[in-house]
């Protein structure tokens, strides 16, 4: 064991070392969440382990599907940085499933499986004891089935066709986690199916019911899982493919001309491009199809446009992507590649859109003229946005070559990655919103704003990009190479807040929106519509004189919080100025006589 105790203390060490200003808030709103969702899963065990058993089943689909999304989860301890110990494979999985146990997202899933313990002392002192066991075998099922799936996309993504292929699987995940509720209100219709106990998620909560083998089958699970681990990492350290066809020479008569060729071949053949434009096209039809379940096909004529925002927030990145070949750009004095790389992105991804739209709005028979506005506004504008936010906050990629062993990770700022791409993503709508309410109000004539908004959101994003680009350049490529952003003098007044009011500010920014909108605005929506004890909307199950009181209480709520976070920002960047400005009239008040103080002590006799 002195390994896999080594491991977990060098697991703790980095984390602490790691967690600290902005990447220590974004652990803590992750952290109170996903104890939030441990607690509505201790709930479950109290009232339904029928709800109990499908909560367990989201949780591991979270454990796999997420890791792969972030692309490769978790890598603080790396199997690379331990290759030259010579450790057995088995021995190296171990100690690293037993780091794997050390962090924010295994403490939260054992609180939820604390249900087991719930449900075991519900049938008796017995089934308690049991639960004990049940829990930690359950949650190493859930850390090595997380790690063996991203072992496996790792290995699968080396390739075009696995790269693609796992584009459509992660894009058409999480569009049916993002339409969950289509799925729970088939569920509400038919009931929890039984197949959820039959899972491997399902077997702890089984054995707690007194069925014995399920213990055994989760201990057998975890041996054959830490076994497929072992022989995986073992396969990490393989080569990239590479093919030996012959390609044809690029041939362009202008610049941009050369741009565009290059770009177009790099979306063909570059593995992260090919899942990014995959991932949002598999997106997009899953989101607006899966309403079909209930049928309704109200949201499939926004296929087209949907897959156009998630392109954007999936290509945020796009400088960040190619790590440090922008000094191939900066040699050239005065040059700019970013209107080519406007015109191969539209190249790429306008086709796809314009042939999405017109299908799906043809299948339901309009509104043609919001459609045709959206899809025309929101190419523009993402065309202009790509670059332009790629060039003003870039996060620090990995070069092409120096990928580990999934080739989709592009850089270790996961976080920041995230962020850039929720940024993107409402940028992008901002610019079609105008094209929209013209559509909405005077019919056709939104498809000429959106031509024209779209048109301008091209051309202007583009040359400020292009101004930044020139103006910046050296430093974006000091920031590709380095991974390190350049210290600024100028701080603004949330940087100069106290911890507290910080932490005050983010957890009221970041959640108050929860009981504004979806408990609040959409409840009372579900209420006036007559939708009664819908999902987890709170209203909708208060008796009939308290619904719509109950909606507004959480507007209030949400509102309160917002003006909570403004007030926790404002009054004290007010105080802090002050000091900042009596500081600096002192210093000038006090710089006149230096010279004379200096003066004195030089013509004054030694001693004096």
């Amino acid at each position: 064991m002195a390994v896999e105790l080594t491991m977990a203390r060098m697991k703790i060490a980095l984390l602490r070392h790691a967690l600290h200003g902005r990447r220590a808030q974004t652990a803590g709103t992750g952290a109170t969440l996903g104890l939030l969702c441990a607690a509505a899963t201790l709930y479950l065990a109290f009232t339904d382990l029928d709800l109990l058993a499908a909560a367990y089943a989201v949780w591991l689909l979270g454990w796999v599907l997420g890791p792969i999304f972030m692309g490769g989860g978790d890598e603080t301890l790396r199997p690379e940085y331990f290759a030259l110990l010579g450790l057995p494979p088995r021995r190296l999985a171990g100690g690293l499933l037993v780091a794997a146990f050390v962090g924010l997202a295994p403490l939260a899933s054992l609180v939820a499986l604390g249900g087991l313990v719930v449900a075991g002392a519900r049938q008796g002192a017995a089934a308690a004891l049991v639960a004990v066991p049940a829990m930690v075998l359950q949650l190493a099922v859930f850390v090595l089935l997380s790690k063996v799936a991203v072992a496996l996309v790792g290995l699968a993504v080396r390739t075009r066709p696995g790269a693609v292929a796992s584009g459509l699987l992660n894009g058409a995940l999480l569009a049916g986690l993002a339409q969950i509720w289509v799925f729970l209100v088939a569920f509400e219709q038919t009931g929890v199916p039984a197949v959820v106990y039959y899972l491997p998620s399902g077997w702890g909560l089984l054995a707690v019911q007194g069925r014995w083998w399920a213990l055994a089958a989760l201990a057998a699970l975890v041996v054959l899982l830490l076994a497929v681990w072992a022989a995986l990492l073992g396969e990490r350290s393989g080569t990239t493919r590479r093919s030996g066809r012959a390609r044809r020479p690029m041939t362009a008569a202008t610049a941009n001309g050369a741009i565009v060729a290059k770009e177009l071949r790099t979306w063909s053949r570059d593995l992260v491009r090919n899942h990014q434009l995959t991932f949002a096209l598999a997106y997009a039809a899953c989101f607006t199809t899966s309403p079909l379940l209930l049928g309704w096909n109200g949201m499939l004529p926004y296929t087209g446009p949907i897959f156009i925002v998630m392109a954007a927030a999936m290509s945020a990145n796009v400088y960040g992507f190619d790590g440090t070949a922008l000094w191939l750009t900066l040699m050239m004095p005065g040059t700019s590649d970013v209107r080519g790389r406007q015109l191969a992105w539209l190249a790429a991804h306008a086709p796809v859109a314009i042939v999405l739209a017109v299908a799906c709005t043809a299948v339901t028979g309009g509104p043609w003229p919001l459609v045709l506005a959206l899809t025309a506004a929101l190419l523009g504008g993402a065309a202009g946005l790509v670059p332009w936010v790629s060039v003003h906050l870039l996060v620090p990629g990995t070069d092409p070559h120096r990928r580990a062993g999934n080739p989709l990770r592009t850089s270790e700022d996961d976080g920041g990655l995230t962020g850039l791409a929720y940024l993107m993503l409402v940028l992008v709508i901002l610019t079609g919103a105008p094209a929209a309410l013209t559509a909405l109000l005077w019919g056709w004539a939104g498809v000429a704003a959106g031509v024209v908004s779209g048109a301008a959101c091209w051309w202007w994003f583009g040359l400020l990009a292009e101004r930044r680009l020139r103006s910046r350049g050296p430093e974006l490529l000091d920031v590709m190479r380095t991974g390190r952003k350049p210290e600024t003098t100028v701080t603004s007044r949330f940087d100069r807040l106290s911890r507290r009011r910080k932490t005050v500010a983010w957890y009221c920014f970041g959640f108050g929106a929860i009981p504004l909108v979806p408990q609040g605005i959409v409840a009372a929506v579900f209420v006036a519509n007559d939708m009664l004890r819908h999902t987890w909307f709170l209203a909708t199950y208060m008796p009939e004189g308290l619904r719509y009181p109950v909606a507004g209480g959480f507007m209030l709520l949400g509102l309160a919080m917002y003006g909570a976070g403004l007030w926790a920002v404002r009054p004290a960047a007010t105080r802090q100025d002050a000091p900042d400005a009596a500081s600096d009239a002192a210093a000038r008040e006090s710089a006149p006589d230096a010279p004379s103080e200096a003066a004195a002590r030089q013509g004054a006799p030694d001693g004096s």
